[in-house]
């Protein structure tokens, strides 16, 4: 089960990609997280895994871990998203006067999750592109 969402923001490539890949940063723009804590020490890279406290729909903490990272270009990571297996993949590609950001999202449910998976695609699609505009709105108006 994939979808995309795509959203231009009005900021350098190389600063949306950091922000991007600081995996830290996500509690600021998805409203359903209140921590994001990195377990892998140094610099954000392949193999980096986090610890994130998702309050909504319940509470509940997942992992995350960056399984491809293109500087400037592409970012993935592999986890959960409210206990739904999932690989995140945010691409950018530079435009006039900013970025054009992709979020492809590929939920991987199993067993019991298959059947209800279906009915919370639609919702979990809304979030994030609710997430995304948070985010770029977030971009947008931190000085340069």
């Amino acid at each position: 089960m994939k979808f995309t969402n795509t959203i231009p923001i009005e900021r350098p490539l190389a600063t949306v990609f950091a922000y991007l890949a600081n995996l830290e940063n996500l509690p600021r723009w998805n409203y359903a997280l209140s921590e994001t804590r990195q377990l892998t020490p140094g610099p954000p890279g392949v193999g980096t895994r986090y610890l994130q406290t998702r309050t909504i729909p319940v509470h509940s903490e997942e992992s995350l871990e960056i399984t491809e990272l293109v500087p400037d270009q592409k970012l993935t990571v592999s986890g959960t998203l409210s206990s739904l297996p999932a690989v995140l993949t945010y691409t950018l590609e530079a435009v006039e006067g900013g970025v054009i950001l992709t979020n492809t999202v590929d939920l991987q449910p199993s067993g019991p999750l298959k059947l209800l998976a279906p009915i919370a695609v639609g919702r979990i699609k809304s979030a994030v592109a609710a997430n995304l505009a948070a985010l770029k709105q977030l971009l947008e108006q931190t000085p340069a």
